[in-house]
C-alpha cells in the first residue's frame, strides 16, 4: 500500500482521501524512546487551591501575649517587709573587764536608717551576729547559700588590734546589709529579734 502519510492530500482521488481521514495520528506526537507519558490525573502545584490561614490557625501557633501590670502602687508582701533604707557600723568600743583584762569584749555600735525616715542605734557584740547567722541558715537553708555572706573570722590574737577590728567593722556592716535589706530576711522573725530583742 502506498505511503498516505507523504502524499499531500489534493492528490488524491476520493477514496484515498477518505482512507487518510481516518489515519490517526499517532505518532506526531509520541514520547522520545524510553519515557513514558505524563499522567494527567495529578495537577500540577500551581493549580492547587491555596487559601490564606484563619486567625485560629495562626493564633494555636503563637506564643502567649505579654501581659502589662502596674505595680506602682501595690504593696507586695516581699516588698512590705523591708523596713530599712541602710545600715552602717560607724564605731566600735572595747569594754574592758577586770584590770587584767579578763572579760573584755568588742560592742559595735549599728546605725539604722529606716523607711520612714526614723534612725535607730543598736549595740551588739560579735557572738550576736554568730547567733543571727546561725539561725538563718537553719530557716533558709537553700536562699543562704548564695545570698547570704560568711562573718568575718575570729582570732583569739588579734581581736582587740585596731587593725583586725577595723576590718571585722568593715565585713560585719556588709552581712548585716544583705541581711536586712533582703525582703525573705527582713520580715522574718530572726532578724526581729535581733534589733529588737523580747528581753530588752
Amino acid at each position: 500500500m502506498e505511503n498516505l502519510r507523504s502524499v499531500p492530500i489534493a492528490a488524491l482521488d476520493p477514496d484515498q482521501q477518505r482512507q487518510r481521514s481516518v489515519v490517526s495520528p499517532v505518532f506526531d506526537h509520541a514520547e522520545p524512546s524510553g519515557e513514558q507519558p505524563r499522567s494527567s490525573s495529578t495537577p500540577p502545584p500551581y493549580w492547587q487551591p491555596s487559601r490564606e490561614p484563619s486567625f485560629d490557625e495562626l493564633s494555636s501557633t503563637r506564643p502567649p501575649p505579654i501581659a502589662l501590670e502596674d505595680h506602682t502602687l501595690s504593696r507586695e508582701p516581699s516588698r512590705a517587709a523591708l523596713w530599712a533604707k541602710s545600715i552602717t557600723i560607724d564605731e566600735y568600743v572595747i569594754v574592758q573587764g577586770n584590770p587584767t583584762g579578763v572579760g573584755a569584749y568588742v560592742v559595735y555600735n549599728i546605725n539604722v536608717q529606716t523607711l520612714d525616715g526614723g534612725p535607730m542605734t543598736i549595740r551588739k557584740r560579735y557572738s550576736e551576729f554568730d547567733e543571727l547567722r546561725a539561725k538563718l541558715v537553719k530557716a533558709f537553708p537553700q536562699s543562704t547559700r548564695s545570698s547570704l555572706p560568711p562573718l568575718p573570722p575570729k582570732s583569739a590574737i588579734y581581736k582587740f588590734r585596731p587593725k583586725f577590728l577595723e576590718k571585722r567593722r568593715e565585713g560585719l556592716a556588709y552581712f548585716l546589709n544583705c541581711v536586712m535589706l533582703n525582703p525573705e530576711y527582713a520580715g522574718s522573725p530572726i532578724v526581729k529579734d535581733f534589733i529588737f530583742p523580747p528581753h530588752a
